[in-house]
């Protein structure tokens, strides 16, 4: 029997190493240079973060030198606006100086004439009517070179007027209103007229005139001051009572020679109106005049005015100035009350942007630059309510014509709707969808039945907006430049809107009002634009129509006010009677009586009546 051999011991494996001997092995060559490419990032993040830390230092110290440097332009415009007021304001004192010697001497000039001539005997041959129109002018001379400056400016500031369809510029001869019958004055007689500041002048004495006329006859001076046409239809406010000649040697004082105008010469008046007269009125020649206006009072504020508006009864106009709002009877011209919030305090401005009376005209609102809606009790002369909620200053407000709702605008770019009996901000309505984007808000009118609210804005559209909803139904789009005045006429179908582009335009709403039941998005491309107006040579800051909406006023920044037939499209008039922008305009909805509110720190109420 066969025995197994035992079997002998296998070595171990080559590959099989001690741990100790693993160990002591160094680590791969990719592992250190990941370690070392770590080393480098992170060097290079602490260099990048030094070098950041050191542009933010270097930016903050930018910001603060700017900060501080526009600060300083801050102060130094507000000082140079503090001395553009204080020139303003020695502008117009010394202005009514110089008016007031002027009138005086005018005066004692008109004595000497009239005595001059009393005195003088009659000679036995009359002169002839050529030599009598000659001695008319000779009570006035042709101004110094220093005073042809103020007569450029004079007949670059009367307006050229145009109709809606676009007619050139009416002729410089425009028509003026006539008072008492008197002759009509030519227009160049009317810029060389005694009231506008003319250098003094010395009358002449009785033995020379006639040799000085004779000179002033034959010169070219003379010749080229003769007006070559004969005068226009005209009439003007400034227009003076033709008196009589005494005698037949002395010249007719304030009359027209016949046989002047017929060789092309003008005579101009020498006797100066018993009140100066600062306002004129140059009807549209194209058509028939059918408005006479006339001045009723003028209120004088120590600001500029910013707004005018009449109660809903027509007995009481509104003001806002700097500071205060101001109410007078339309009848007398009496001021009924002084409005200034006591609790506002300091030397800064702060201008009474917008007024306006509630419907039983117990209430006045007013919107301020600091950002409150004031609700006065007229009788106590107190605040019954204060409006908070705007983000900017408020520059428009408007009562329900049931006393219900007040509808404001605000450059906060929001119209907000708000509830008169509680004081309950109803609507915000934002004339963007981003609220922090979109055109501040210059003008609000409410329709008549209150159930819509249209606003004009800084850019080109009008929009109007539902009060019940707060929803928008239609935005208009026709003007080239901001909006800064709407007004809805009678019949709520039509709107009137004012713009920087320096026209009007008068909207159809029909179509918008007949689709808003069956729709409840905003309708688009249904409005129709009836006209546009143009004629004004600088921004329309202010329009307003008549009770009847047969007529549209308008205020311009080229410091006249325009009245247009809304039945005919066309231009009727315009009234030049301030001396810089009229920035406020309102018709009376229950008299003719129209309010003005101007840079030169004048209101004016003005009538308008048929012909």
């Amino acid at each position: 029997m066969a025995h197994a051999q035992p079997m002998a011991a296998s070595p171990p494996p080559t590959s099989v190493h001690p741990l100790s001997s693993a160990a002591s092995m160094p680590p791969p060559p990719s592992q250190a240079l990941w370690s070392t490419r770590l080393v480098d990032l992170l060097n290079l993040v602490r260099h990048e973060f030094d070098v950041i830390g050191n542009d933010a230092m270097h930016f903050k110290s930018q910001r603060v030198e700017l900060e501080h440097r526009i600060s300083q332009q801050i102060n130094e415009v507000a000082l140079m606006q503090e001395h553009v007021y204080e020139l303003e304001r020695r502008h117009f004192e010394m202005v009514e100086q110089y008016e007031d010697e002027i009138k005086r001497l005018h005066a004692l000039l008109e004595g000497r004439a009239a005595s001059s001539v009393g005195a003088r005997e009659a000679p036995p041959h009359p002169t002839s009517p050529v030599r009598a129109a000659v001695d008319t002018r000779s009570s006035y001379v042709m101004p110094p070179a220093g005073q042809a400056y103020d007569r450029e400016e004079r007949e670059r500031m009367l307006p050229a007027m145009s109709s809606v369809s676009g007619d050139a510029a009416w002729h410089p001869a425009k028509r003026t209103k006539t008072a008492n019958g008197a002759p009509p004055v030519p227009s160049d007689a009317l810029r060389l007229r005694p009231d506008d500041r003319e250098p003094k002048r010395l009358a002449p004495s009785p033995t020379s005139s006639r040799e000085r006329n004779e000179e002033e006859a034959s010169s070219p001076e003379s010749m080229q001051e003769q007006p070559q046409s004969t005068p226009p239809e005209s009439t003007s406010s400034a227009s003076r009572k033709v008196p009589r000649a005494e005698s037949g040697n002395a010249p007719p004082e304030g009359a027209t020679s016949a046989q002047s105008a017929k060789d092309g010469g003008e005579a101009e008046p020498s006797a100066p109106p018993a009140k100066k007269e600062d306002w004129s009125v140059m009807y549209n020649p194209s058509t028939k005049p059918l408005l006479d206006v006339g001045l009723v009072h003028t209120f004088t504020h120590n600001s500029v005015v910013c707004c005018v508006r009449f109660s809903p009864d027509g007995k009481y106009l509104a003001t806002g100035c700097n500071r205060s709002a101001q109410i007078f009877t339309t009848d007398s011209g009496e001021k009924v009350c002084e409005l200034q919030d006591p609790a506002v305090s300091g030397p800064g401005d702060l201008y009474i942007r917008s007024v306006c009376f509630s419907p039983d005209g117990k209430l006045l609102a007013t919107g301020a630059e600091d950002r409150q809606i004031r609700i006065w009790d007229i009788a106590e002369q107190k605040i019954t309510m204060l409006l908070t909620g705007h983000k900017q200053e408020i520059y428009s407000l408007e009562f329900s014509q049931d006393g219900q709702i007040l509808a404001s605008g605000s450059g906060d770019k929001t119209v907000r709707i708000w509830e008169v009996a509680s004081g309950k901000e109803l609507h915000v309505l934002h004339t963007s969808p981003g609220q922090n984007y979109g055109p501040g808000v210059t003008t609000v009118t409410l329709s008549p039945d209150g159930s819509f609210v249209a606003a004009g804005a800084l850019d080109t559209f009008v929009r109007l907006w539902d009060t019940k909803t707060g929803k928008l139904r239609c935005r208009l789009k026709g003007h080239r430049d901001s909006i800064y005045s709407v007004c809805f006429m009678r019949d709520g179908q039509s709107l009137v809107s004012g713009s920087l582009d320096k026209t009007l335009k008068l909207w159809d709403l029909a179509p918008v009002l007949q689709s808003i039941d069956s729709l409840d998005d905003e309708v688009a491309n249904v409005s129709l634009c009836k006209a546009t107006f143009t004629g004004h040579k600088d921004y329309v800051l202010s329009v307003s129509c008549s009770p009847d909406s047969r007529w549209i006023a308008s205020g311009s920044k080229d410091r006249c006010v325009q009245f247009w037939d809304a039945e005919r499209c066309q231009t009727q008039l315009v009234l030049q009677g301030h001396k810089n922008s009229v920035i406020a305009i309102h018709l009376s909805p229950a008299k003719r009586l129209l309010a003005t509110g101007s840079g030169d720190f004048n209101a004016r109420i003005w009538t308008y009546e048929d012909k």
